[in-house]
């Protein structure tokens, strides 16, 4: 026990003699022997040859969305392309198709040089812009578009549209969920912080890339605690039962605004005195779309004393509806025009008596004023029997779609 004590504390080397003896010899470790290793970085340069090194690319491909308020030349000079080639290229008549949000894709020289420039006009086309010489050709053919379906699901902090750019919801998809619950929530007043939603939509893909979006499949949104389910089927939206979730009449004619004067008594901002005021002032920017809360009939559509330019709605049954302080009409807004609902008929301004841009709307039944967020508004006809059984099978995948969107939501804010 105390040789082995001794062997561990010492350090054995082990001598061959020429003889072929071995002998053992022990020393006793110093501190350099106690001391960790140590490393030293060196550096050394290694010889390349020239033949070894990649070459410079021909050309580099870049992609940049037109965007809005944006100028052509400002949208070729980040898709890298020379000074020298801008005006060129502005001149041509292919390229003034381009609008908001379209993808360009430009293979572009080291030199600012063009090869090509391809995006997808608005008529599913690929539009192709190819070098040719010291000139420029373009050429239109068809666009392999491909659909897919894209899944995605958000939460309220602020706004609608706050939350599908966080969840990376296109805006046109923002849009349609609006207009799908348009008659059980008022996007402006109803909403609340911690609202959820979720929705499945189609995506046009172009080379992988996505390009447009299509029209959404199916939705939901609970807005305080309540929530409304939406599946698309034949041109509408229906609830999981069958239910026309597209009422007689939307809650609002305009998709985003706020109430700058209820309905009920007030004092008139003009006359300063006390008034009935028997519809709803929203406030919004001139030129904001004015849209018809139902179908019907133009029954006036002109100037109107203190309404300035007015168009006035007539609805099946007794009901009508008022727009008032117009700044101009929309196309086709004429005395006796069928108006689909959701149609635009005009456009805010401050004709007739307003101290500001706004619409004055009017809801009347049986030539009465009513407060429209008082009543109970009418839904439009369900599924019919006969096409039950096809809409359940559809709806069915896609509700289970929903509930997946739905639970992750949820964990995320567990």
């Amino acid at each position: 026990m105390k040789i082995q004590g001794a062997l561990a504390r010492t350090a054995v080397i082990l001598v061959l003699a020429a003889s072929g003896m071995v002998a053992f010899a022990t020393i006793a470790p110093g501190p350099q022997m106690n001391a960790p290793f140590q490393s030293t970085a060196s550096i050394e340069t290694m010889p390349i040859s020239a033949d070894q090194v990649l070459p410079a690319p021909m050309s580099y491909i870049r992609e940049e969305r037109f965007q809005r308020g944006e100028t052509l030349p400002g949208l070729l000079a980040r898709l890298g392309v020379g000074e020298t080639e801008v005006p060129r290229l502005a001149r041509l008549r292919a390229l003034q198709q381009l609008r908001s949000g379209m993808l360009v894709r430009a293979e572009v020289t080291p030199e600012g040089t063009p090869r090509t420039l391809r995006f997808l006009t608005g008529r599913d086309a690929l539009m192709q812009i190819v070098a040719d010489g010291d000139a420029y050709r373009a050429v239109e053919y068809p666009a392999p578009l491909e659909s897919r379906v894209s899944m995605k699901s958000g939460v309220i902090r602020s706004s609608l549209f706050a939350a599908t750019d966080l969840a990376g919801i296109p805006d046109a998809v923002g849009m349609q969920i609006a207009d799908i619950f348009a008659g059980d929530v008022d996007f402006y007043r109803d909403l609340r912080k911690g609202d959820r939603f979720a929705v499945v939509y189609e995506e046009q893909h172009l080379a992988g890339i996505p390009v447009r979006t299509g029209k959404v499949l199916a939705a939901e949104f609970t807005n305080q605690g309540k929530t409304y389910r939406a599946v698309y089927f034949g041109k509408g939206y229906y609830t999981p039962e069958g239910k026309n979730l597209r009422k007689a009449f939307l809650r609002s004619p305009l998709e985003f605004s706020r109430i700058s004067s209820g309905f009920g008594m007030r004092k008139h901002p003009m006359h300063k005195s006390w008034m009935a005021h028997k519809g709803i002032d929203y406030a919004a920017p001139t030129g904001t779309r004015v849209r018809a809360v139902g179908g019907g009939i133009v029954e006036f559509a002109g100037v109107k004393g203190g309404y300035g330019n007015v168009v006035i709605l007539r609805h099946h049954g007794q009901y009508t509806t008022t727009y008032a302080h117009l700044s101009r009409f929309a196309q086709g807004i004429r005395r006796g025009a069928h108006i689909e609902q959701s149609d635009p008929i005009g456009y805010v301004g401050m004709t007739g008596w307003a101290t500001g841009p706004h619409l004055h709307y009017e809801f009347r039944v049986a030539g009465e004023a009513r407060n429209p967020f008082s009543l109970a508004m009418p839904s439009a006809l369900p599924v019919a029997a006969q096409e039950l059984p096809a809409f359940r099978s559809q709806a069915a995948a896609y509700i289970s779609q929903l509930e997946l969107l739905a639970n992750s939501n949820l964990a995320m804010l567990e």
